[in-house]
């Protein structure tokens, strides 16, 4: 069993607690759930950076990247760098993230959230809508075709963007689909950690230019960003580059400044 099957193994136990906790009906009734949302998708087409900085405590792969920090912290200072949206990761057990803080940021800044999460199940998608999310995440490592169709679908119904994320061509070709606003290539090996901007750049000539398409995990250098522009890529997915040091924004600032 990867470290994958046991995040989706615990989160189907926790996400059928919190379904005990709090009915749909509940989520509907949020003041957020009705809220306009911001299209990601339609930010990075028209941005210079194509910046998506992450908030991100820790990582199976990295241990703890930073502790310290609050996230209206760090979401005023993504948003004062000019980021064109911010990940927020929500899951506790492996990343050290909560729904919380995605109402948090939320408070803090009016840019599209993304809420960064091993969607397994609907009510998920529906949380994400209550707690402020503009974009979902949806991981094709660990779903269906079907599953793919039916939770994008949701997502669009409630005025949501969708990123869905691939590892490879074979998990690229099982989801293309209208549904889905951007396709993120994680440059992340799942099984060895390993990382590597090759995947972005082989996976690009197959993604369907009607897609944003973004590369996430390894980009830790604006070279890589230069690298990866040529290859169709709008969106650039940035976490522990930012998150460990003392002043994420600071970071994220020196770094678009560079960029630009």
């Amino acid at each position: 069993m990867n470290i994958l099957d046991k995040i989706v193994k615990d989160k189907r136990v926790e996400v059928d607690l919190r379904k005990g906790l709090i009915p749909i009906s509940q989520l509907e009734t949020s003041v957020l759930f009705d809220r306009h949302s911001d299209s990601l998708a339609h930010t990075l087409r028209t941005s210079s950076t194509g910046i998506i900085a992450e908030h991100k405590r820790r990582s199976p792969s990295k241990s703890v990247i930073n502790h310290d920090l609050n996230v209206q912290d760090v979401a005023k200072g993504y948003d004062q760098a000019g980021v064109c949206g911010m990940s927020v990761l929500t899951d506790g057990k492996y990343f050290g993230g909560s729904l919380d803080d995605l109402l948090l940021a939320r408070a803090s800044v009016k840019m599209p959230l993304l809420r960064k999460e091993f969607i397994i199940d609907e009510y998920q998608i529906l949380e994400a809508k209550a707690y402020g999310a503009d974009v979902i995440l949806l991981i094709a490592a660990i779903l269906t075709t079907s599953e793919i169709k039916t939770f994008s679908e949701l997502a669009k119904s409630l005025r949501l963007d969708v990123l869905l994320e691939v590892h490879n061509e074979e998990e690229l070709q099982k989801s293309i689909m209208p549904s889905l606003d951007m396709l993120g290539v994680n440059n992340r090996n799942l099984k060895t950690f390993e990382v590597s901007l090759e995947t972005s750049k082989k996976l690009s000539k197959i993604i369907p230019d009607e897609f944003v398409k973004v590369s996430e995990s390894g980009i830790s250098n604006i070279e890589a960003i230069k690298e990866l522009r040529p290859f169709g890529y709008q969106g650039f997915l940035i976490g522990e580059n930012f998150m460990k040091t003392e002043d994420p924004g600071a970071s994220a600032t020196t770094f678009i400044n560079a960029l630009n």
